[in-house]
């Protein structure tokens, strides 16, 4: 559906709500600590949605446990679309195979809108002797058992690119995992560990900075922000064709009149010129405009493959 075609069937749907929603401050709880992608996008949304609406939105970053501490929070709160929600698809995806959850996430958080998505990168060390992601396959088989690469989280999509590389390409590379992108980067910078799978939030800086080197992308596309860096797809790696997406989540019990109205005022403040280059400076391609029902797909999909991969290597959740 075209974003056009989109906006109009989501005012139709939502101006039978209009004043039943806002009417007081919204509150926006971003799945992760502050100043991390999440926080970054929320604000980005609530500046939106401030001007859109004319009420206070307020951002509160919820650190933890993959952002379990963010939906739970927002499982508190009222069922009346005044709190919501805006995190990575993994919070369903993929943090559920990581971490032993309280419930059932697919119950606990819907998705509304797309606000941003994107692949992730495979990057180098400085001291990786190789330009191209073919010299790169040359050198891992070179140094059989050597080799190890990062993941930020382990049993995430970061870990299981690596798990279907080693696979696809009869390579043997070993998974380090972290806590977080930031303590990998730094030891991928440090040339302590040579590779990692990693976002483009927090990737980007680097490899224009020179400071690690990108070899291939996740994405179905080539990111218009590495336009240089061949997809997985090309290289001839089609099974390592993976995305997470941002979203704006609500409690699966507001009134649907309500979702429509809160899903038609972000979709409409998503088109705005800069609201979009905003996105795209966190490395993110603006949202889609797919439905709730087709977003909720995806996260199914998405649960199902990793979790096929990682009971390939019985990996258990903490």
């Amino acid at each position: 559906m075209g974003t056009k075609a989109a906006l109009a069937q989501a005012s139709k749907q939502g101006q039978a709500a209009t004043s039943a929603w806002p009417t007081k401050r919204i509150r926006v709880v971003a799945a992760g600590p502050g100043g991390a992608s999440a926080d970054i996008l929320a604000r980005v949304v609530a500046d939106g949605l401030a001007k859109e609406t004319g009420q206070p939105v307020i951002v509160e970053p919820k650190p933890g446990a993959g952002g379990a501490l963010a939906v739970n929070d927002l499982s508190q709160s009222p069922q009346d679309g005044h709190t919501l929600l805006v995190g990575v698809s993994s919070i369903v995806s993929e943090i559920p195979h990581v971490i032993k959850m309280p419930g059932d996430m697919t119950k606990e958080i819907k998705p509304l809108v797309e606000i941003g998505h994107g692949g992730l990168v495979m990057v180098g060390a400085p001291s990786v002797p190789a330009k191209s992601f073919g010299e790169l396959l040359t050198w891992v088989k070179a140094n059989r058992g050597k080799v190890g690469y990062a993941s930020y989280t382990p049993g995430t999509l970061s870990h299981v690119l690596g798990l279907q590389l080693n696979e696809a390409a009869g390579l043997d590379m070993t998974h380090v995992g972290y806590k977080g992108s930031t303590p990998a980067l730094t030891d991928v910078m440090g040339n302590h560990v040579p590779l990692m799978f990693d976002g483009l939030a927090t990737s980007l800086p680097l490899i224009k900075s020179g400071k690690i080197k990108a070899f291939a992308v996740s994405s179905p596309k080539r990111s218009p922000m590495l336009p240089d860096v061949p997809t997985f797809a090309e290289l001839g790696y089609p099974q390592l064709t993976a995305e997470s997406w941002m979203g704006l989540w609500v409690k699966p019990g507001v009134p649907a009149d309500v979702q429509a109205a809160v899903r038609t005022t972000t979709l409409k403040l998503m088109e705005h010129p800069d609201t979009r280059k905003r996105v795209l400076e966190l490395g993110l391609e603006p949202g889609s405009t797919r439905t709730p029902e087709e977003l909720s797909k995806s996260l199914a999909a998405d649960y199902r493959r990793v979790g096929d991969v990682l009971k390939s290597i019985n990996f258990k959740p903490e």
